[in-house]
């Protein structure tokens, strides 16, 4: 489980900040990418040859319940994705999106849940951190490039709150479905993937522009051992960094399902920020980026919150209400973050 989370997520970052770098407008294509490649290996583990015509083993979650997760889960991830063409770079992105347990505690408050003083206090010192980072980085862009980069830096900080926001929202109505049903963890990959794709066809033509530029990109000599009548193997450069990203983000969405299947949405989320954290460094190891004071302080701030939250959560445990939900839990975002990253 949890080399899947680190090996696929962390690898991820390289694949992301590559295609990142080429074209900043890529989210949407990446997005639609991923959930095609989860949509396709998630109906093999739901196929049954007795139900004809779509041959899909009967839903243990009623579909009703699961269309508010396909919803939240859509614009998450698309809202996540987009953020990169406002000016947002990738080690921002992640520090932001670290962020994640503010708006979970927050909202699973607001839902009855009750949390140590050890626990608030980390959440509170990780929304210091958080809005460090976002501030230094906005404030050395002001310094650094042209002015008008700045509405685009705080349209993409918007865009990333609201991401967050709602995957405070789709976590614990994933907990509560969890509660209910047991942890179908399979199914929700499945039905929440599948059932995203319609949702992409109003940016068919946006997607479409940017696969041309992808596969027109730069290529190169795949290390296979054989070669054509041509010559080596050869692949756009582009075009197998998304491979590569997809791959790794199938493997780190099963990772992030199998945890959130056993654990609080709230340790989920910790555990994903001391993932960002390697990711991070990765990113700054291998593509060279740079960040403002500020933000690095910022940054070890955040993780250094994360890690202060698990020692509480060993030594004490978080009280729900009468009425809170409780038991297994959360399919975040960062499958996302996922992502995916």
């Amino acid at each position: 489980m949890l080399g899947l989370i680190f090996g696929g997520c962390c690898s991820n970052v390289y694949a992301l900040e590559a295609i990142i770098n080429f074209e900043p407008a890529s989210g949407t294509l990446l997005t639609f990418v991923q959930f095609l490649f989860v949509a396709v290996t998630g109906y093999v583990a739901q196929f049954d040859k007795t139900r004809p015509p779509f041959f899909v083993a009967p839903a243990k979650v009623p579909l009703r319940r699961w269309m508010v997760n396909i919803v939240l889960f859509f614009g998450i991830n698309v809202l996540n994705n987009h953020a990169f063409s406002y000016n947002i770079s990738v080690p921002v992105h992640i520090i932001l999106r670290s962020g994640g347990s503010i708006t979970t505690m927050v909202a699973g408050y607001l839902y009855g849940k009750r949390y140590s003083r050890v626990q608030a206090l980390a959440v509170i010192l990780l929304s210091v951190g958080v809005v460090l980072a976002a501030w230094s980085d906005a404030k050395e862009k002001a310094g650094s490039e042209k002015e008008s980069t700045l509405p685009d830096s705080n349209t993409g900080l918007l865009i990333l709150f609201v991401a967050q926001l709602l995957s405070a929202i789709m976590g614990l109505y994933t907990e509560a479905t969890y509660q209910q049903y047991g942890p179908q963890w399979k199914e929700n990959l499945f039905y929440s993937h599948v059932l995203s794709l319609p949702l992409f066809l109003p940016f068919a033509p946006s997607m479409a522009r940017t696969l041309s530029r992808v596969i027109k990109s730069e290529p190169l000599v795949l290390p296979v051992p054989f070669t054509t009548a041509t010559g080596p193997v050869r692949m756009p450069s582009q075009l197998l960094y998304l491979a590569t990203n997809v791959l790794t983000q199938y493997a780190c969405i099963r990772g992030v399902n199998l945890l959130a299947a056993a654990s609080s949405a709230l340790t989920v989320t910790i555990v994903l920020n001391i993932r960002k954290l390697v990711s991070l460094l990765l990113s700054i190891w291998l593509f060279g980026n740079s960040l403002a004071q500020g933000t690095l302080i910022g940054a070890l701030i955040v993780f250094g919150s994360g890690a202060f939250y698990s020692v509480g959560s060993r030594t004490s445990h978080p009280q729900t209400s009468a009425t809170a939900v409780r038991g297994a839990d959360d399919y975040n975002e960062k499958a996302a973050d996922r992502k995916k990253y």
